[in-house]
């Protein structure tokens, strides 16, 4: 080496440090000492090959869990939830044993649940907009509504 290589100021040679390679050994590092559990890389893959471009995201616009009146005695009330898209309203009640829920205007309207590694179920709402699933929710969910040709993906939720 000679006085006119460049040191920066850790005293490293500019062309020892290559930013590329270090981040793939810390990236190979991370797999062997904390890789990512399959189950979680699994539910990333199905969330990412369940996305609609052209859905509409159904906002959040009421939840017993945080806009409702606590009632004293009552230990297992049903989550109440109420999600908006446009002219679209999807009012769930979330219990122990499922959910239950309407799409309104009243329409039918097929109703895919969302969530944890198995593969969701799909309710079916009548014409009054009616549906019910009897599979407790766990976890993170979410609902995929197909009306027609219109699809609205609500937010996800945690049971």
């Amino acid at each position: 080496m000679n006085d006119d290589d460049a040191f920066d100021e850790d005293g490293w040679e500019d062309d020892e440090f290559d930013a590329g390679l270090l981040e793939e050994e810390l990236r190979q590092a991370a797999a062997v000492l904390d890789p990512v559990p399959a189950e979680l890389q699994q539910i990333a893959v199905d969330a990412y090959a369940l996305h609609d471009l052209d859905a509409r995201v159904a906002e959040l616009t009421f939840d017993s869990l945080v806009d409702a009146l606590p009632v004293r005695g009552v230990t297992d009330a049903p989550r109440m939830l109420t999600f908006r898209a446009g002219e679209v309203t999807v009012d769930v009640e979330v219990t122990a044993h499922g959910l239950l829920g309407q799409v309104l205007p009243p329409q039918p309207a097929r109703i895919e649940v969302l969530g944890g590694p198995r593969p969701g179920s799909t309710l079916t709402a009548d014409d009054l907009g009616r549906f019910t699933g009897d599979v407790p929710l766990s976890g993170p969910f979410a609902l995929r509504l197909r009306t027609g040709g219109d699809v609205v993906v609500t937010e996800w939720l945690r049971a």
